[in-house]
């Protein structure tokens, strides 16, 4: 093999593992006093001992994508959850976050439910969801006081919505973009609770969360043993440009060989 042809093909490779990558996740505290471990090579353990704590695996790979092109966000539990009540919280979480903006600087939280039944026919062992998984489900908007940015979704005869009842599929036009630490300490947005995504005391946001634990207690493990997670991971759909610089690649490696050959 050439060393031309050699460099195309390490091209076409480079360019089909950007666009579909696995992404790196960091692990972070909250909110509370949850305590992170690592029992194993590519294992993280979540205890979360109590109602308000809270700790997050964020990822930032796919900032600047907008919801609906999510080809994949996943996650493995290997603890054992028959130790949770069946349906439960523990024994269905994480639960994802996502920031999401319209780019004219506003921004929320869109959050799914587990305990859902929407959501409870897709888990196993932990979840792999599409946007086309999460299109129909229910998606909850918190950490902003002010949703009149977001489309309309289901409403009452008043104009209201009804229990927020937004789906996924109302959101896919947004941007998976986190909030910077300036924004964040902008005193004049109004709805940020203590629990929003970010990490305890820098104040870094990530695009993408799973979330362990949460306020009211329905997510809380206890003293043991916890979440026991690994291959956390999330891609979004090629963009059309990405998909083009593909063909190019894939076009001067024809060309090689043909010269090649010649």
């Amino acid at each position: 093999m050439t060393t031309r042809m050699t460099k195309a093909i390490s091209a076409v490779t480079v360019l089909l593992s950007a666009s579909a990558a696995q992404a790196g996740f960091v692990d972070f505290v909250i909110r509370g006093t949850p305590t992170i471990t690592y029992p194993g090579a590519g294992q993280t353990n979540f205890l979360v001992p109590k109602s308000g704590d809270k700790a997050g695996l964020g990822s930032n790979d796919i900032n600047g994508r907008t919801l609906g092109s999510l080809q994949s966000v996943a996650i493995t539990r290997i603890d054992d959850r028959s130790l949770f009540t069946p349906g439960s919280g523990p024994n269905m979480g994480p639960y994802l976050n996502f920031w999401i903006t319209d780019g004219a600087g506003n921004y929320a939280v869109v959050a799914n439910e587990p305990t859902n039944p929407d959501m409870q026919g897709l888990y196993n062992n932990g979840w792999d969801l599409s946007a086309a998984d999460l299109a129909n489900t229910t998606a909850k908007i918190y950490e902003n006081s002010d949703k009149t940015w977001l489309p309309a979704a289901t409403r009452d005869t008043n104009g209201d919505l009804i229990n927020d009842a937004w789906a996924f599929s109302d959101l896919f036009s947004y941007e998976i973009k986190p909030p910077s630490i300036a924004e964040l300490l902008d005193p004049g947005w109004l709805g940020k609770g203590t629990g929003l995504p970010r990490e305890l005391g820098t104040n870094i946001a990530y695009g993408v969360n799973w979330v362990f634990g949460d306020t009211q207690g329905n997510y809380v493990t206890g003293t043991g043993p916890g979440y026991r997670v690994q291959d956390a991971a999330v891609s979004a759909v090629p963009e059309p440009a990405t998909l083009g610089l593909v063909g190019l690649a894939l076009l001067g490696v024809c060309a090689t060989r043909r010269r090649d050959r010649g």
